[in-house]
Order: C-alpha cells, then sequence, then structure tokens
C-alpha cells in the first residue's frame, strides 16, 4: 500500500498524521482512499476532478507530469507539495 506524506497544513484534517497509508494504483485512486478514511480531506486536494492549483504529487522522489493519472506503485512515497510563492 503505498505511504502518503501530509503537508503540515493539511495535518488537521488527519488527526496530526504526517505519514499515512492509502490504496490504488494512480494518484486518483490514492486520493480517493486517503478521503474515504479522513473526510475532512475532501475538497483540500482535489476539486471538481483536478488537484488544485497550489499543490504538485511527488511520487518515489520524483515530481509528477501526470498528476492524478500517475500511476503508483504498492510500496510507492507519495507527497503533496505546497507551492511557494516568490516574489
Amino acid at each position: 500500500m503505498p505511504t502518503v506524506y501530509i503537508p503540515a497544513l493539511l495535518r488537521t484534517a488527519t488527526n496530526g498524521q504526517d505519514l499515512v497509508s492509502a490504496e490504488g494504483t494512480t494518484v486518483r485512486e490514492v486520493v480517493a482512499s486517503l478521503e474515504a478514511q479522513y473526510p475532512a480531506l475532501v475538497g483540500r486536494l482535489v476539486r471538481d476532478g483536478r488537484l488544485l492549483p497550489y499543490l504538485a504529487i511527488g511520487i518515489d522522489g520524483e515530481v509528477s507530469l501526470l498528476g492524478l493519472a500517475d500511476d503508483v506503485a504498492p510500496d510507492s512515497e507519495v507527497q503533496f507539495l505546497t507551492a511557494i510563492k516568490g516574489g
């Protein structure tokens, strides 16, 4: 089962957990599993079937170019990365 690292801003939705497991073979399935386990996450990762614009996805240390459609292996590490504004 993929391991998911939860960013600090979303940990209130996972009862303070920074590392959780979620079922799925794609990022979209992992998100669905997370939302089923932690209902407070609903709408905080995906809206209208799309990843929120201030988030990126890392899979096994690489930033995903396919987003929600990207595949994950049972031993994958998935991270939701928040964008940082600069100026």
